[in-house]
């Protein structure tokens, strides 16, 4: 092979495939010219027309240049890394940023010899460029998914990469369009001011944004990692205009401002992800107050790994999610994840095995493979007739959206007593005020002890920024007085605290779950049957090793996850 290699004056990578019988000096050369003709590097017209193994050429390409190789199934992609290479060279050149190293920048490639793809990323970041060689088939796959991450992050969009007054931008289907005057099409500056609210308000991760007119003053404000900041006063005449707007937008009654108004938004920003806004108008003194929730599907695939839980917490909630039958309560005030928690178990249980129903109001995140109802008072349509019908149709798991009343709670009981797996929430404190709120509701101890096996209390507390959080000192005098004991001082942790950067709000970024994972064991249902109370509940699940809310937050202190000023907002000592 290689007198042949030599007589027809292969060299570089196409005489070490020859050499190595990875292909034959034919097929090499009919590659290298269909290559050209392609416009296509040797490696992908090998792979891509399966005239050779992806790993075998791989290490051939490994040997030849003395570049290291890396297994991509291996590495998580980093995304943030990723962004530092236009989107354009990664598709164009098929390659893909791995790892950023102060001036150097880590680049998988699967032919060493493409260095022009190498000469225009090191031009376009200014960074200097390594190549690490990897199979082309895992290359490729891992560049669709980063680039399907990329445009799934509104970090990676600039306003000039929208038309902000002709954005796809349409009502859900299960609200239908009054009729509207010709004040349905409003002026141009309002469109788009309306529009880049909306679009900053998704980019930097809001929940909620507030649209609130005053006598002298309008403003809008957005919820950010749960605390509501200003981001624009518009002139105060501007009010009604923009209520216009935002009612037409979500095909709501123009012309109706004495009652509060129901609608939804979907606003398509890329051609993988649009993005559902939960709208409610209310009559005030000064004009009407618009109120949109951001309803992310994304946020329900999360995964539970990420939600914040700790091993042992999480690992509870996954053997109750197997379970063929029981309730699992989630509680906790509003806006403290508990829709995030409930969809990220249905993620886990959706199979095409399961049949899956839930009754929500309204439905917040769509989940193809679940049967999701809204309920609709105006036609009798409540949690429980929507239960009723879910026990008719074969339902392996239901989901409720709340328990607020007797009968639904008396449904959800009976259903999860014969066999089915029902998720529902709950507005208490923690997990044992849950127990003796369903008493007080007027469900019969009994029943409580035989059918909730789980109950999940939580709350949302920012991160600190990982870029500029700083540890502070603090006396072990006040740590005890926090909460934390004398064997955890003695271990030694750091306590951080916010600082504040570019890259931040106020030394925050993003949010973690604090969780009370409490299961209802016999000894627990044994309290309730005897007529016990929250104090006493919350006794026994100690003993049983249950941390309380409290004793999580302190415990992401210590993990350097958020601070200490954060945990007492969100917790009480």
């Amino acid at each position: 092979m290689a007198v042949a290699a030599k007589k027809t004056h292969l060299t570089g990578l196409p005489r070490r495939l020859v050499q190595e019988e990875i292909c034959t000096e034919e097929i090499v050369q009919q590659a290298i010219a269909a290559a050209k003709k392609e416009k296509v590097t040797l490696v992908t017209h090998l792979i891509d027309n399966r005239l050779a193994d992806a790993q075998d050429v791989a290490q051939a390409a490994s040997h030849e240049f003395g570049v290291p190789t890396l297994n991509l199934e291996a590495l998580a992609i980093d995304i943030e890394v990723c962004k530092l290479v236009n989107q354009d060279l990664l598709t164009k050149h098929k390659v893909l940023p791995l790892v950023k190293r102060g001036k150097r920048i880590f680049i998988a490639v699967s032919d060493p010899t493409n260095l022009h793809a190498l000469d225009e990323i090191r031009f376009q970041t200014a960074l200097s460029v390594e190549a690490v060689v990897v199979e082309q088939d895992k290359l490729d796959d891992a560049i669709g998914k980063a680039m399907e991450a990329m445009d799934t992050s509104m970090d990676a969009y600039d306003d000039d990469d929208f038309d902000l007054e002709n954005l796809e931008i349409s009502a859900a289907e299960d609200f239908q369009p009054d009729e509207v005057s010709s004040a349905d099409i409003d002026d141009a500056p309002v469109v788009r001011f309306v529009n880049k609210i909306l679009l900053d308000a998704i980019r930097k991760g809001a929940s909620d944004v507030h649209f609130e007119p005053f006598e002298k003053f309008f403003r809008v404000r957005v919820r950010q990692d749960g605390v509501l900041r200003e981001v624009a006063k518009p002139p105060v005449a501007l009010a009604g205009k923009v209520c216009a707007r935002l009612k037409v937008m979500s095909r709501l009654d123009i012309a109706e401002r004495r009652v509060p108004q129901d609608g939804r938004i979907k606003m398509r920003i890329s051609k993988n992800r649009s993005i559902d806004f939960r709208m409610n108008t209310c009559p005030t003194l000064f004009g009407e107050k618009v109120v949109l929730r951001i309803l992310d599907p994304a946020s329900a695939q999360m995964g539970i790994e990420n939600l914040g839980y700790e091993d042992f917490q999480r690992k509870l909630y996954e053997d109750q999610l197997a379970r063929p039958y029981g309730m699992i309560l989630v509680t906790g005030p509003t806006g403290s994840g508990k829709t995030v928690s409930l969809y990220t178990g249905l993620n886990i249980l959706n199979s095409i095995d399961r049949n899956i129903s839930t009754a929500e109001d309204p439905v917040e995140i769509n989940m193809p493979g679940v049967n999701q109802v809204n309920v609709n008072y105006k036609v009798g349509l409540n949690f429980a007739t929507a239960m009723r019908a879910f026990l008719r149709q074969d339902p392996d798991v239901i989901m409720v959206g709340e328990i607020r009343d007797l009968e639904t709670a008396d449904v959800a009981i009976k259903a999860a007593q014969t066999g089915h797996l029902v998720l529902s929430t709950l507005h208490t404190n923690d997990a044992p005020n849950t127990l003796t709120r369903m008493v007080d509701m007027g469900v019969k101890p009994y029943a409580i002890a035989s059918s909730i096996s789980l109950i999940i209390a939580q709350r949302l507390a920012r991160r600190l920024c990982n870029e500029c959080k700083e540890a502070r000192d603090i006396p072990p005098e006040a740590l005890l007085k926090e909460g934390f004991t004398r064997e955890d001082i003695k271990r030694g942790f750091t306590i951080y605290g916010p600082v504040g950067c570019a890259r931040c709000v106020a030394g925050y970024k993003g949010r973690t779950g604090i969780y009370q994972v409490m299961p209802v064991t016999h000894e627990i249902g044994q309290i309730i049957l005897q007529g016990g109370n929250a104090t006493q509940v919350a006794e026994q699940a100690t003993l049983e090793g249950v941390w309380d809310l409290r004793r999580s937050a302190l415990e992401k202190a210590k993990q350097g996850i958020t601070g200490l000023e954060e945990i007492n907002r969100i917790t009480i000592d």
